[in-house]
């Protein structure tokens, strides 16, 4: 949970600086990150590599784990956010880049502040209502 929660902290940042800066740049670095958590794991993104390397070795290791499809979903997610976002800022409509993009502001922020995972919850509710 510590691991997510520190990527959840970065993309706050990055994704603060593109509503603040309007880089179309930036946003689809976000992007291609948000392909790489979903498609391998968050753990095998960048900001788990760093997270594993430079953060975990100085707190300990996690007391227990979480399974890995949830927030592999929620990146999913921001990635389908980020690319609305992309559209928004390529195509000239401005709202739309910003509606999208502080979306996945809002979520990765109450993962960052309050670790509550809005992808992890929605993939869950999704799962629920498949199975039953």
């Amino acid at each position: 949970m510590r691991g997510p929660r520190f990527g959840a902290a970065v993309t706050t940042v990055v994704l603060a600086v593109v509503l603040v800066t309007g880089s179309v740049w930036l946003l689809a670095a976000q992007a291609v990150l948000f392909a790489l958590g979903a498609a391998a794991g968050v753990q095998k993104s960048p900001y788990g590599w760093v997270f594993r390397t430079l953060v975990r070795p100085r707190i300990g290791p996690p007391p227990a784990t979480e399974d890995a499809a949830p927030p592999r979903f929620a990146q999913a997610v921001g990635l389908v956010f980020s690319l609305i976002g992309l559209i928004g800022y390529g195509a000239g409509v401005q709202w739309l880049g910003l509606a999208a993009t502080a979306c996945a502001l809002a979520a990765a922020f109450l993962n960052a502040a309050f670790a509550y995972c809005l992808g992890c919850e929605l993939y869950l509710l999704l799962k629920r209502v498949t199975t039953a």
